[in-house]
């Protein structure tokens, strides 16, 4: 991977030295141009007129992320963001009472706001798998808390407030042979990490644009495996998931778009695609290779600082650091970085309530690096993040 010219076609890292990967990541400008070329074009010739003379590269979005993720294009829904690529996969599933839902530690708060209010609704319960001792989903225990009332594993791939990679494709043996549906949220794996979802075994993987894979905000993508759609009821319909076909019937697509609604942004979709096509262009291994070294390079420079705790599990950890300073609140902690043009982003028991407070932590900082960063952006961090605490006294 050539950095420097991987550094010259991203414009932000001429402005700041960018830690906020996981929240939203600096797109390259061949992704930035794509979307606002099309939003221009379309101010001269017409929204709709454009999008049909566009067609085929908007139908090109579908390959490039199925490419993505080693899937078919007809298994690919767009959305307009990870979290309704994921409701639009879990509140299209049926539940009933004493159907149990299986999920992490690590769970998102989103996602799990969500299974409470299905259990409230159907009398489903939510049951946690334990960690491992290095903090992941602990997949023989998975295993033995399988029986027929089973209905979803439902877990995280990476989580929002800790740099451990879930095994995922352990946990989809798990569920296949089980024959239990697999709902994996790879909102913060995909774009660092290669994926596949026929290794993985998932049947659903809902994930974003803005984050590591270094698209526009505003659009994000689920993925159904096709042996699935038939079967599934989405939430809502409109004129594009489904067509009114008699006056008291209707049929529903029968591909993943059946999950999208008609009203979209082209622009941001080719953006996505131009995102997807950057990725597979550098190579995901290539990628991955760098943002572990870099992540693992941040995290021992920081708990080198007297003071300053890492928070990260996991026997394999992903591009995301979390961190607090002894005395300094995490708020505190982002401002300074800020004001030395250092982007990264807090998060607090409220994303990730069950192992936050399994750990008694109630926020921290969390930076997260991509390939784009450089050696020297992390030393700067360290140095500003070290210069937080007060000076030991002469003479101690």
């Amino acid at each position: 991977m050539n950095i420097d010219l991987v550094r010259a076609q991203t414009p932000g890292c001429a402005e700041v030295i960018h830690l906020n990967n996981a929240g939203a990541s600096l797109p390259p400008a061949g992704v930035v141009d794509t979307v606002v070329q099309y939003i221009e074009e379309e101010a001269r010739v017409g929204g709709y007129e454009l999008a049909e003379r566009r067609q085929d590269e908007l139908e090109g979005v579908y390959r490039s992320v199925a490419g993505l993720i080693g899937a078919h294009e007809d298994e690919i829904a767009l959305v307009d963001n990870a979290t309704r690529a994921w409701d639009m996969a879990f509140y299209s599933l049926p539940f009933a009472a004493g159907d149990r839902i299986l999920t992490t530690t690590t769970e998102y708060g989103a996602n799990f706001i969500a299974y409470l209010q299905v259990a409230a609704r159907t009398g489903a319960r939510i049951e946690v798998v334990p960690d491992t001792p290095t903090g992941e989903i602990d997949v023989d225990a998975l295993a033995a808390m399988m029986d027929d009332r089973v209905k979803l594993i439902s877990i995280n791939h990476v989580p929002t407030n800790t740099g451990l990679v879930n095994p995922a494709v352990a946990v989809g043996q798990v569920a296949r042979d089980a024959g239990v549906t697999y709902l994996l949220d790879a909102c913060q794996s995909v774009g660092q990490l290669p994926l596949n979802v026929d290794e993985i075994g998932c049947d659903f993987l809902s994930a974003t644009s803005r984050k590591f894979l270094r698209g526009p905000r505003g659009v994000g993508f689920l993925y159904v495996r096709d042996t699935m759609i038939e079967s599934l009821q989405p939430a809502s319909l409109d004129l594009h998931s489904a067509r009114w076909v008699e006056a008291d019937r209707y049929e529903m697509r029968s591909d993943a778009k059946r999950f999208e609604v008609w009203e979209s942004s082209p622009a941001l979709r080719l953006g996505l695609g131009a995102a997807c096509d950057y990725a597979l262009d550098l190579g995901l291994e290539p990628i991955w290779e760098r943002v572990s070294m870099l992540a693992g390079m941040l995290r021992v420079a920081l708990a080198g600082i007297a003071g300053v705790t890492v928070h990260d599990k996991g026997a394999r950890q992903a591009g995301i650091v979390t961190f607090s300073v002894a005395g300094v609140t995490a708020d505190e902690v982002k401002q300074t970085l800020a004001n030395h043009r250092i982007n990264v982003s807090t998060t607090s028991v409220f994303s990730a309530r069950i192992d936050m407070e399994q750990r008694d932590l109630d926020e921290v900082v969390r930076s997260s690096v991509h390939y784009f960063n450089t050696e020297e952006e992390l030393d700067q961090t360290v140095a500003v993040v070290a210069g937080l605490m007060p000076a030991t006294p002469p003479g101690r």
